[in-house]
């Protein structure tokens, strides 16, 4: 194990990938300042731990919206996983599955539903409302009846951030396929099928209505708006910043964290994304209230590296410096104890 193993994770990543893909999965929108900065701001943080606790025994099990998982760390939506494995989603699938992580799974994926699901992991749908809401039942319809758990809806993305791209475009050297594994052929080419701008917080009601499962709201960064969307029927909020590659300039999720969990209270869980690079980048997010940590990149460029077992490895490291981590602080559990174990954050250095 190295000091830094996502900067390794990523260099070896850049000479395996062909290089419109790899700049792709790095890239952020425009100047890219919010993705370079999301993981210094959970550097940031400090902990006070605590001492004279039992942590013979330290349990990292929790659930999440009833889903039992053996690791809070979990696997975030992202897509082109087959440019980057030939096996796609369901190699990732497997790993998570192996590691007792729970998958959110692209709408935008390039393996069925069906077998993801297949592989027995714990997994949810990401999903992006369509301008014409019924375009995307089909995709709701097939998702639950192959055993999806919940629907994560992304709030922020209403049209794609511009990405500064000085080589060739990722987009002339995949297969469609990659995309839209779980969509008609013809998706895409009908007025409607193109993401909603008119979202409001009767989607929310309306997804929770056609699927009959919870929903999660992912992209909020602002406490008013986790409580809108909760106050709507969310049972959970998503802290995110869709990794820096929408709205440049948006704020660190782990600026954001705190006060979206003092808002919602114990309301609806709170998930966060966005720079967790390391078990103790975990422990700081649920420290701060998250019930889970999910990953983007770095399982992408581990799926690319070493296949399955690469991500399965990833998902075990975070999770053992998790652990580590818990017992040097004084915890035996990510259920209790981790109040007042985050000081706040220490003077941000310059990370550009």
């Amino acid at each position: 194990m190295t000091r830094d193993r996502f900067g390794d994770l990523e260099a070896r990543a850049s000479e395996v990938l062909p290089e419109p893909v790899f700049r792709y999965f790095r890239q952020g929108a425009r100047d890219g300042l919010s993705t370079a900065e999301a993981a210094a701001a959970w550097d940031a943080y400090r902990l006070l731990p605590h001492v004279l606790r039992d942590v013979t025994e330290v349990d990292v099990t929790t659930s999440l919206l009833g889903t039992d998982v053996r690791t809070p760390v979990g696997v975030a939506p992202t897509t082109l996983h087959r440019a980057a494995h030939p096996d796609g989603e369901v190699a990732t699938a497997r790993a998570a599955a192996a590691q007792g992580a729970l998958m959110v799974l692209s709408s935008n994926a390039g393996s069925t539903v069906e077998d993801v699901a297949a592989t027995g992991v714990d997994w949810w749908l990401q999903v992006y409302v369509t301008a014409d809401r019924p375009a995307c039942l089909p995709l709701l319809e097939r998702a639950v009846a192959a055993g999806c758990r919940a629907v994560v809806l992304t709030a922020d993305t209403p049209v794609v951030g511009t990405k500064y791209d000085d080589g060739p475009s990722v987009w002339e050297g995949i297969d469609p396929a990659w995309l839209q594994a779980n969509y008609a052929d013809d998706f895409g080419t009908a007025p409607g099928d193109e993401k909603a701008t008119d979202l409001g917080p009767h989607d929310i009601d309306w997804l929770a209505s056609v699927t009959g499962l919870p929903v999660v709201v992912k992209g909020v960064l602002r406490p008013g708006d986790a409580r809108r969307c909760v106050d709507a029927g969310a049972r959970a909020v998503w802290v995110s910043n869709h990794g820096g590659r929408q709205l440049d300039h948006a704020a660190a999720t782990a600026d954001c964290l705190a006060d979206v969990v003092a808002e919602i209270g114990d309301d609806a869980e709170v998930y966060v994304d966005g720079g967790v690079r390391t078990g103790l980048h975990a422990l700081v997010a649920l420290a701060l209230g998250a019930r889970a940590a999910f990953l983007g990149r770095p399982p992408l460029y581990a799926l690319a590296v070493d296949g399955p077992p690469g991500v399965e490895r990833l998902l075990a490291d975070l999770t053992e410096e998790l652990v580590e981590g818990l017992r040097l602080a004084g915890c035996s559990s990510v259920s209790e104890g981790l109040g007042g174990l985050v000081r706040g954050r220490s003077e941000r250095p310059n990370r550009l």
